[in-house]
């Protein structure tokens, strides 16, 4: 944990934070916050292109795959069982999106945790996050869908949800994922030659790229924490109690199919993290009952930061045991 706290990309992450918390002048422009994010996605694609090609579609591969598909639509139900006894059906589909999704910056992370200490994760592993990406919010407005049938209401906030067709159009067309995608397939497709082309762009300014994003998110987070107020301590619990619970179901079954230390933890960290990008900018037309001020706040203030600070190193080192 204090080598993760070390690394310079965290060390800006808690920079931001504390710029943020001392209430500081500090803005990084918003063009440039786009670039920082759009960046990430193109080269965490090509890098995971690359590193399938080089391995090929393998037994392994398929494995990942339906550890992760099974994943994306488990998560969210459970999360939404347990939710509801608590909270409104609503809240509790939003928040089980954002939990059942994904984090990029959360992976990138773990990535560069993993390939820092010898054991890279392979290029499956992007082949799961872009699977589960969208299918949580699928499953989140189907069950927001049925809670509104039990209820025989309309949004009580006025605005009228889109409609499944419009959430699957906006699930699996988000230019986000497609960028993540499409440099997946340019990366698998160019080889070892084009990997050589953008050796400078994807490799040598990563780590840079990474440490200025942090900072952004650190600013992000710092200003996130003053909108806590919607979140109450069972809400808090859950942020911090169920990332380690889907990661441990996430490792048992990446430990019965034998999968090696990086990409065990990797997919624990994947289970894990919350989506505090994509799902929240869908799920806020899909589900207008919910309050963005509860998902997104427990996603971006509480899971991330426990995740980048507690979680990559803990489930690293269960991984080290099991692996």
């Amino acid at each position: 944990m204090l080598n993760n706290l070390l690394d310079p990309a965290i060390l800006y992450f808690f920079l931001g934070a504390f710029i943020g918390v001392i209430r500081s002048n500090l803005e990084i422009p918003a063009p440039v916050t786009k670039f920082l994010s759009l960046y990430l996605l193109f080269a965490i694609g090509f890098k995971g292109g690359q590193e399938l090609h080089k391995v090929g579609f393998t037994a392994e591969t398929g494995k990942v795959v339906g550890i992760a598909l099974f994943l994306a639509l488990a998560i969210p139900v459970w999360s939404f069982v347990i939710l509801r006894r608590k909270v409104n059906p609503f809240d509790s589909a939003a928040i089980a999106a954002t939990y059942g999704s994904v984090s990029v910056v959360t992976f990138v992370t773990a990535s560069q945790f993993v390939a820092a200490r010898g054991y890279p994760a392979g290029g499956a592993m992007t082949v799961a996050l872009v699977l589960m990406e969208s299918p949580a919010i699928v499953m989140a407005v189907l069950l927001a869908t049925w809670a509104r049938s039990q209820a025989g209401a309309d949004a009580s906030n006025g605005a009228a949800p889109i409609g499944v067709k419009g959430v699957l159009h906006e699930a699996f067309t988000d230019g986000a994922q497609l960028l993540l995608i499409g440099s997946f397939v340019i990366g698998y497709a160019s080889g070892a030659d084009g990997g050589k082309a953008m050796n400078v762009f994807v490799d040598d300014l990563f780590k840079g790229f990474l440490a200025f994003f942090l900072l952004e998110i650190g600013l992000l987070v710092a200003r996130q924490l003053r909108e806590m107020r919607d979140v109450t301590p069972f809400l808090i619990g859950f942020a911090v109690i169920m990332p380690p619970v889907n990661a441990m179901v996430a490792m048992g079954l990446g430990h019965l199919f034998s999968l090696n230390r990086g990409d065990l933890t990797i997919l624990a960290v994947l289970a894990a993290s919350a989506s505090y990008i994509v799902v929240p900018a869908v799920v806020r037309f899909a589900i207008p009952e919910a309050r963005p001020s509860r998902y997104f706040s427990m996603a971006l203030g509480i899971t991330f930061p426990f995740n980048i600070i507690v979680g990559i190193p803990l489930y690293y080192a269960i991984a080290s045991r099991i692996a």
